[in-house]
């Protein structure tokens, strides 16, 4: 672990619970970085900061952030006595307490205590975050007065805060907010796990459709198991053991330059065949003459075409070709700016068509 100390020198950007901060650090320099002010209180300018930058150090994905450990001299006071004893983080430092919707302190506990249906509630179970605010948008185009649920599983960010689209997507009333699964937190409601997330959605929020994925920063080695995607095959599963319809939201590339990764990934493949144990629509995006469709070359739509005729060799795998007709208008009036990997829309618009059909998909089937 790599540890630094400085002073806080600038205030950022602030939302859900973060604040951006801007740190002198003792040995020189200066860095950007956050602050979860639920666990270590609001910097101001002057405070000492103890931080940690073994992840930005290495250019991996915390967004170019050192992360605020402690603010020593000036410690959050002590949270008033409230419900709720589930730990989060559990055993690390930084462990995190709070209140499980399906917990015996629960308001909601006797509504879950014996819940075992989401009652046909379709789920799209996507690999990356960035698909959520694609998917949204498109469900809305079909369905604008849906009431879409997030399930955010611990594959990624722990906290849900780190996400500035959850929080600009549930300020704009494009979803009702976040459920935060397993060792994942900072929900507006946290769950043991995705299977009680998603019961929680349906049974305390009345969703008719929700979103599972990993938080941000997925985790992948370059091999065909190693990587934090794996889960989305279990998410299927969790959707159909409860009575759900599960949708797989196949990640498709325009514009990675991975092999991997290009046309279909592999992540969506090793997933879906040999993860997922159930049946599952998987929505095809039919490049019907949009612009967007345009910029997608024929190289790689020869190469999609052929991954996906491997891909639904098997048989638990029900193919349905969806038309992206509406979503170039749909995709661009979404309230938070799509990008995945670095890449926007017109960067790599496959990426975004293939998120949009499978809300297209949940929408119809409401």
């Amino acid at each position: 672990m790599m540890w630094r100390s400085g002073e806080v020198v600038s205030l950022g950007e602030r939302w859900n619970g973060c604040v951006e901060c801007r740190v002198r650090l003792d040995g020189g320099g200066q860095a950007r970085a956050l602050a979860y002010t639920r666990i270590v209180g609001t910097p101001d300018v002057g405070a000492r900061a103890i931080l940690s930058a073994s992840a930005a150090a290495r250019g991996l994905g915390t967004g170019g952030y050192l992360m605020v450990v402690a603010l020593p001299d000036r410690l959050p006071a002590d949270p008033a006595p409230a419900p709720g004893h589930i730990v989060k983080a559990r055993y690390t430092p930084l462990q995190y307490m709070t209140m499980g919707a399906d917990e015996q302190e629960s308001p909601w506990h006797d509504l879950l205590r014996h819940a075992d249906s989401i009652e046909g509630m379709p789920v799209v179970v996507a690999d990356l975050h960035s698909a959520l605010p694609a998917v949204a948008a498109a469900i809305r185009a079909r369905r604008p007065d849906a009431r879409i649920a997030y399930v955010m599983d611990d594959g990624g960010s722990l906290p849900a805060w780190f996400s500035r689209t959850c929080a600009r997507l549930r300020e704009e009333g494009s979803i009702l907010g976040t459920v935060t699964a397993g060792q994942a937190f900072g929900g507006e409601l946290e769950a043991v796990n995705v299977h009680s997330a998603l019961l929680a959605a349906r049974l305390v929020w009345e969703a008719d459709v929700a979103v599972v994925s990993q938080g941000p920063g997925n985790l992948g080695t370059g091999t065909r198991w190693g990587f934090s995607g794996t889960r989305a095959g279990e998410n299927l599963n969790a959707a159909a053991a409860l009575e759900g319809r599960p949708i797989g939201l196949l990640r498709m590339s325009s514009a990675d330059a991975r092999g991997r990764h290009r046309g279909l990934s592999h992540h969506t493949a090793t997933a879906l065949t040999r993860v997922a144990l159930v049946e599952t629509l998987c929505p095809c995006p039919v490049f019907d003459g949009s612009e967007l469709s345009g910029l997608i070359g024929e190289d790689v739509r020869a190469l999609l075409s052929t991954q996906l005729d491997s891909l639904f060799e098997c048989g638990r795998l029900r193919r349905v070709d969806v038309s992206v007709e509406g979503l170039d208008e749909a995709l661009a009036s979404s309230p938070v700016p799509l990008s995945t990997m670095g890449r926007g829309l017109a960067e790599d618009p496959l990426a975004f068509l293939a998120a949009g059909v499978a809300g297209y998909a949940a929408a119809d089937a409401l």
